[in-house]
């Protein structure tokens, strides 16, 4: 069966900010950005969008190089019990608690292993934070070209490459889009924490994740309070600078250190559902989630992620694309925890498959967490290119 999918129609922002409806323009232009419109093409589509966000982009020479498509036919008349034998070998292969989630956009079921579980997702929810930025900047409450100023007290933990300048300069100024940018692409988290307080922080997130209809998502307390329980530590801000966090961290008693690593994997605060994520990026390729414009902002940044291209990425055959974001969470030798990567996989048709594929904690180097990412996005693909009769 083919079932034609739809976006819930919302409100263009346009119409948000002058009580205007107008046309869809995005709906008809979308599978022509989806299928790889280059970047001059989608430059003279945003100079002729009609909403406020599309007119932002244009004025600030954003120019995404690819879009989700808002509506499109979904191919649904393949069974997916074969797909679901696959990722139940997968995850019985593994050594380490995996949840592993597939939804195929526009149809009406879902495939997994411990799919309804809760796994950390460590900075998987730096996808919600940009979430609830899109939809203020939809409700017309935040512009992604609003400069934001970062100083030291905003610095966090672990990755973030804004701290090098913010050092040297005693601060430093991003806008909005920028600092999403930063946040989802190159998994900075002093800008996904600065972008959290700017959007409102951590109960804006939940509510924009409830109005949704998102369950099965926690979101935490922020970047710096759930990395300093998961590591059984007291926050202080001097923990920001340099390797202040790391040498605390290891003065604590491994027996407490486990402990708190221990309770943070049986019970998250930002813990999430493989199967949940995986619907809500099923969500977000169909345009079901977000307006077409903001839709194109988000997708067009999970395009340029930086981090594990050798996590699902790297297992989708030529012609497919990947638009993900990783998770990483700590370590205490030999088990890992919180090691992530969720997104969603583009055919060359088109058609478009949620995943997500969660590790709560495993003993498993790198190179075999990675080959079981690779093997799901692999499973997906041969999937899909199985002719199904009519």
């Amino acid at each position: 069966m083919t079932t034609r999918l739809h976006r819930d129609r919302p409100v263009p922002l346009s119409a948000a900010l002058s009580g205007r409806t107008r046309g869809h323009r995005w709906t008809r232009l979308g599978l022509l950005a989806g299928l790889g419109l280059g970047a001059l093409g989608l430059s003279a589509l945003f100079n002729q969008s009609d909403s406020k966000l599309g007119q932002t982009l244009a004025a600030s020479g954003v120019i995404p190089a690819r879009a989700a498509v808002p509506e499109f036919q979904a191919d649904c008349r393949a069974a997916p019990a074969p797909l679901q034998r696959q990722i139940d070998a997968i995850a019985r292969s593994f050594d380490g608690k995996v949840g592993i989630a597939v939804v195929k956009a526009g149809c009406n079921w879902e495939v997994g292993a411990r799919a309804h579980e809760l796994f950390p997702q460590q900075s998987v929810s730096k996808l919600w934070v940009s979430l609830a930025v899109l939809d203020a900047v939809e409700r017309g409450q935040l512009d992604l070209n609003r400069n934001v100023l970062i100083q030291p007290s905003d610095l966090t933990l672990f990755n973030q490459p804004l701290r090098g300048e913010v050092l040297e300069n005693g601060s430093a100024m991003r806008t909005v889009h920028g600092l999403m940018s930063s946040a989802l692409a190159h998994s900075d988290n002093t800008a996904n924490d600065r972008l959290l307080w700017t959007v409102g922080g951590p109960q804006v997130v939940r509510k924009v994740l409830r109005d949704k209809g998102i369950a099965e998502i926690r979101f935490g307390p922020g970047e710096r309070l759930l990395q300093s329980e998961v590591a059984g530590l007291t926050w202080s801000q001097d923990m920001a600078l340099g390797r202040n966090f790391e040498q605390a961290r290891a003065r604590l008693p491994k027996d407490l250190r486990k402990a708190a690593l221990d309770r943070y994997v049986a019970n998250p605060l930002d813990g999430a559902s493989p199967a949940a994520i995986a619907r809500t990026m099923a969500r977000l390729a169909s345009g079901q989630l977000l307006s077409a414009d903001a839709t194109t902002v988000m997708v067009d940044i999970l395009a340029r992620t930086k981090s594990g291209p050798m996590r699902l990425k790297a297992g989708v055959p030529a012609g497919w694309k990947v638009y993900h974001k990783t998770g990483t969470g700590q370590d205490l030798r030999p088990v890992t925890t919180g090691y992530n990567d969720v997104g969603f996989l583009q055919a060359p048709d088109g058609s478009f498959y949620g995943v997500a594929v969660m590790i709560a904690e495993t003993t498993q180097g790198y190179k075999p967490r990675m080959e079981m990412m690779q093997s799901v996005s692999r499973a997906v693909a041969a999937f899909h290119d199985v002719p199904h009769a009519d």
